[in-house]
């Protein structure tokens, strides 16, 4: 049903401003120590990763400042600047690393500030293209306002290109959007995890992207097997199969997995081409209320 060489592309795009970003993208988060502290385990190989994905025709890359801290945005200067100018290097900021390894929110003005400006210097870029805003311990409306204004103001000083939220509510998405236009929404959803889908369902209608991360996370055991039991009447992978339905779910779905691996990095991109017969999407379909 696929194979290792399938390009990104066969899944589509979506533009957010000039830049058509690949819905098959890929998350650098992987790329640091163990804990997404510290430098890798091999430095040879987290740089063959960046340099594969790009190679492969990925223009979606997804990291921020706080991963190691520091460590992923080097390691994606040094493997990949100068940019290819159809590359979207997407960032975060609103959280902090801690030397006990923790990820508190970091969401004061000053420190906004201070992250954007590391993401500059680091990735050597002179503006971001697109930098989403993290919440933490919070999904009231009135929280996000004043962080997101922050943004806004980098924004207009022509710091960053678009804006988009991660983490949030619905609530905290239209508290954004009378802030400032949001070009995407990064929360946790999956095959499993469907807690957002009435939230893509609006999104698309808004023409916003949606990034799910940990696509491939959270699974139980009888979610696990359905999955399982697909792909091998696929002939795939679990993992393809549940990154093929959220490419299936709604063309506003943009996927970022990560791996520090290019035989994984290859893999996940062959599910772009996974074709989903009905009968599949039925079950799949029905996994988030085993």
């Amino acid at each position: 049903m696929t194979s290792e060489t399938t390009a990104p592309a066969a899944a589509g795009s979506w533009k957010i401003g000039g830049l058509a970003l690949t819905r098959l993208g890929y998350g650098a988060m992987q790329l640091a120590g163990p804990k997404v502290w510290g430098p890798p385990r091999d430095r040879d190989a987290a740089l063959a990763v960046l340099r594969a994905a790009v190679e492969a025709g990925i223009t979606h890359l997804d990291t921020s400042d706080y991963y190691g801290p520091h460590v992923v945005n080097d390691l994606i200067r040094e493997a990949l600047h100068p940019y290819p100018e159809h590359l979207c290097v997407a960032t975060k900021v609103g959280a902090r690393r801690t030397p006990d390894r923790a990820w508190p929110a970091a969401l004061s003005r000053d420190e906004l500030v201070r992250a954007v400006h590391d993401n500059l210097r680091r990735l050597d870029v002179p503006a971001l293209h697109l930098v989403n805003l993290r919440m933490t311990d919070t999904r009231a409306a009135a929280d996000v306002t004043g962080p997101f204004a922050v943004l806004a103001e980098l924004r207009e000083q022509g710091l960053i290109r678009h804006l988009g939220v991660s983490n949030v509510s619905a609530e905290q998405v239209r508290a954004a959007r009378d802030v400032a236009p949001v070009a995407c929404v990064q929360n946790h959803y999956n095959v499993a995890l469907r807690g957002d889908d009435d939230l893509v369902d609006r999104c698309a209608e808004q023409g916003i992207a949606y990034v799910p991360y940990y696509p491939l996370g959270g699974f139980r055991p009888l979610q696990v097997d359905a999955l399982e039991d697909v792909a091998r009447d696929l002939g795939v992978t679990a993992r393809q199969v549940a990154l093929a339905w959220l490419l299936r779910r709604s063309p506003n779905i943009l996927l970022i997995p990560g791996t520090s691996s290019v035989a994984h990095l290859r893999e996940n991109i062959a599910a772009a081409s996974v074709e989903l017969p009905d009968r599949a999407l039925r079950v799949l379909d029905a996994v988030g209320t085993r």
